[in-house]
């Protein structure tokens, strides 16, 4: 049996000529041979009425001060997923070609019990292969599975998190064996960078699974870090293509298929916020405690943090402007007491101006004993520009190319970091245009294929 499996992202499956055209891709595969799997997002974007962002703020408008529980968001979010592969199952239908849709319980895809951004532990897909058997196309709901309690009856619906569906598809094709898993978006494949900042960047037509996961990391929307990490350890052939298009699109390799030196492209992050603490006022034996106590609540609230700083006497990171509001509340007016024969306690500030919560702390630790404060410096108009290279960085010189070029164009940069596979700068939000732009330049982008 040859098994492929079709990823059908949002703007796909938004419209009913979008719909229309992912059919065909769908039936296409089935007349060439192949025994095609559906994999399929909500419908539309944010604001629209069966996106997953609108369902969510539907069930946080019932009382805006009443937190949803996260099982129910789960089971409410993935409703835009069921409607979905209901509505392409039967298009599928209306054009001659047999299909059911499953849920990702169905499809076998079971997860941990972490609602909202579960991982998926194993898949018996026996649900898909059955349908398959009896002559459907399987369409599948991604961004979901089941997380099957011990001991109970029945299974917890959870979600995957952001680009589930991506991690869906990729899973699917390990657990299935498939021959190819395509990922189908509103773009022709992999960039090398956005076409909304590089209106010419062309598409790079092999790229590695490391090279597009660093990609997908660093910012780069067109598939999720995860699908490209499950289909490099199961070797899964790894496509992404268009759905509006008969391009070829992006295949994505394995590194022993595309060995040697290359910049594979510009990769910009979202809004962030970049904090710093500067730790000379602590205690010299205190602050290797304080940097882990601080990087220890970030791991507990799972807060993703990039361009960390950890120096002698500071520490620096830089979190998505989503999540400052949490970083802040959980930051903001910590105790943090320290034991021996230096007994000091440091309060934290975690904006560039006091709350009413720190004067309030302060006041009450005063008679305790001494106290320290830890003022962050808060940068908000922030954002992470990126040159993804491949074995490329150790050259000497390049790191100087990139500042000087930035220096030369008089874009700040606030902060640098790198790693096998790229070379990040933190800059204004502000910029960013501009810098995508110039790298791209700089390093001869436009001439990739």
């Amino acid at each position: 049996m040859r098994i492929k499996v079709l990823k059908f992202g949002g703007t796909s499956v938004r419209t009913p000529e979008a719909r229309h055209l992912a059919a065909l891709k769908v039936i296409s595969a089935r007349e060439q041979g192949f025994a095609p799997v559906v994999v399929v997002s909500a419908i539309g974007r944010r604001g629209e009425p069966y996106a997953t962002d609108t369902l969510k703020g539907f069930l946080e408008e019932v009382d805006l001060a009443t937190e949803p529980d996260a099982r129910e968001m789960d089971l409410v979010m993935a409703c835009g997923e069921i409607l979905s592969a209901s509505v392409f199952a039967t298009l599928l239908k209306s054009l001659g070609c047999p299909a059911m849709s499953l849920r990702g319980g169905q499809a076998g895809i079971r997860t941990d019990g972490v609602y909202g951004n579960a991982r998926i532990l194993g898949i018996q897909p026996l649900g898909v292969i059955e349908a398959i058997e009896r002559g459907f196309v399987p369409v599948v709901c991604g961004f979901q599975g089941v997380w099957v309690q011990g001991g109970l009856p029945g299974a917890e619906l959870t979600t995957l998190g952001r680009g589930g569906s991506d991690t869906t598809a990729s899973a699917l094709g390990a657990g299935l064996r498939a021959e190819a898993v395509e990922i189908y978006t509103d773009v022709d494949g992999v960039k090398s960078a956005d076409p909304d900042f590089v209106r010419e960047a062309p598409t790079l037509r092999r790229v590695t699974y490391d090279e597009v996961a660093e990609i997908a990391h660093l910012g780069a929307k067109v598939l999720h870090p995860r699908a490209a990490e499950i289909a490099m350890k199961f070797d899964i052939p790894l496509w992404v293509k268009s759905t509006f298009s008969e391009d070829a699109g992006t295949e994505i390799v394995p590194s022993r298929e595309l060995p040697g030196r290359r910049v594979t492209g510009v990769t910009h992050s979202g809004k962030l916020v970049y904090l710093q603490v500067d730790l000379n006022d602590a205690v010299a034996g205190h602050v290797r405690d304080l940097q882990a106590r601080i990087y220890d609540a970030l791991a507990r609230y799972e807060i993703n943090v990039y361009m960390t700083n950890l120096g002698p006497t500071s520490i620096g990171f830089a979190v998505a402007r989503s999540d400052y509001a949490e970083v802040q509340d959980m930051l903001d007016a910590l105790v943090l007491p320290m034991r021996g024969d230096d007994a000091v306690v440091y309060l934290v500030q975690s904006s560039n101006e006091p709350t009413k919560a720190l004067e309030t702390q302060r006041k009450l630790l005063e008679p305790l004993g001494e106290v320290r404060e830890l003022k962050f410096s808060v940068n908000e108009g922030c954002t992470m520009v990126s040159l993804v290279a491949y074995d490329f960085l150790q050259q000497p010189g390049v790191f100087y190319r990139v500042l000087s070029l930035l220096d030369e164009a008089g874009i700040p940069v606030l902060q640098t970091n790198d790693s096998d596979y790229s070379l990040s700068c933190l800059i204004p939000e502000s910029e960013v245009r501009r810098a995508v732009a110039a790298l791209h330049e700089e390093f001869g982008l436009s001439t990739l294929s």
